[in-house]
């Protein structure tokens, strides 16, 4: 008892002799006589650091420059740049399987996204560019057939997968033969040549999925899929032009692009229904018609007759594409 009472004396001297400290004190007095107060304060304080970075990271989030802006940048900056990408696109959302567990690696809802959609491919031939190929990959992956309720857009989100899929690999194919070039490994080809190997590769790619592949172009036309369908025909577009050396910043920049876009699509016109051997005469056509590009001059009748070839590009699409839904139904 004497003892707590002398304590308790050296305590109060303490406290007068320096009222700077009152507010330590304080804090030390009741984390002695209340713990569990201080591990729910500790909690809020850690719950509270959680949120502001999770605030932080979705301010900051920005949308990714296009294939070739990132390549071109130097080898240097590009490895910075990743480098940034990769600490600042930390997901903040891990994947749960269906036992509960969360895996040891982080997955954002996109990436799950991605990986159903690509899974999902495999199953195109047998159900079609359709919510079925959606749901059966995503059972491949272990996981629940409703996991098709990610996706809104259903079919549009498979083909729209696909066709990013594509440009991305091109892309990635066009730079490496552009750095192959630049190091003096390769020759550099003639500027007809380029864009018809291009052209050819792009579309050899819908090969697995040629029989439905009219399916595919049908969904990409609905009104609600058309803007981002036109997103990944211009970027395609501007890939091939770019890696092909163009370089042109006056109007034969739009006059080009808009070229190569109405003989991308007329060209995937005929391919889908072309039964020659190795679509032979879909290539023969794709030569032809990429001789004209090469050529085109800067004159406002060149710039009218390219942007009309678009639209009647697009057109025939919708008009073919109608042709064969009929031709399918009555078979």
């Amino acid at each position: 008892m004497l003892v707590a009472v002398l304590d308790m004396a050296a305590l109060i001297r303490g406290l007068r002799a320096g009222r700077a400290l009152r507010g330590l004190s304080s804090v030390a007095v009741q984390g002695t006589v209340s713990p569990q107060c201080s591990n729910v304060r500790r909690g809020f304080h850690r719950a509270a650091l959680l949120r502001l970075s999770d605030n932080s990271k979705s301010d900051t989030s920005v949308p990714p420059p296009s294939y070739h802006e990132v390549h071109t940048t130097g080898d240097s900056s590009s490895s910075s740049a990743q480098g940034e990408t990769s600490e600042d696109a930390q997901p903040n959302t891990s994947f749960q399987d269906q036992s509960g567990e969360h895996g040891e690696d982080y997955e954002t809802e996109e990436q799950l996204q991605a990986r159903i959609l690509t899974t999902a491919l495999e199953f195109v031939p047998q159900h079609g560019w359709t919510v079925e190929a959606i749901a059966a990959g995503a059972e491949t992956l272990g996981l629940s057939a409703a996991s098709t309720g990610m996706f809104n857009n259903g079919a549009g989100d498979l083909v729209l997968h696909f066709v990013a899929q594509c440009n991305t690999q091109l892309a990635e194919t066009l730079a490496e033969q552009h750095n192959q070039v630049q190091l003096g490994h390769a020759e550099p080809k003639k500027t007809a040549e380029f864009l018809k190997d291009a052209v050819e590769m792009r579309l050899r790619m819908l090969t697995p999925y040629i029989d439905t592949w009219p399916q595919a172009m049908s969904i990409l036309l609905l009104p609600h899929n058309i803007p981002d369908s036109l997103k990944h025909l211009t970027t395609l577009v501007d890939d091939i032009w770019y890696y092909a050396g163009d370089r042109s910043t006056d109007v034969n920049w739009y006059t080009r692009r808009a070229a190569l876009t109405g003989i991308y699509n007329t060209t995937e016109l005929v391919m889908v229904q072309d039964s020659s051997t190795d679509f032979e005469e879909t290539w023969a056509f794709l030569d032809n018609r990429i001789k004209d590009v090469v050529n085109i001059a800067n004159t406002a009748k060149q710039v009218q007759a390219t942007g009309e070839a678009v639209v009647q590009g697009l057109m025939g699409a919708a008009i073919t594409l109608k042709n064969l839904t009929g031709m399918n139904q009555r078979r």
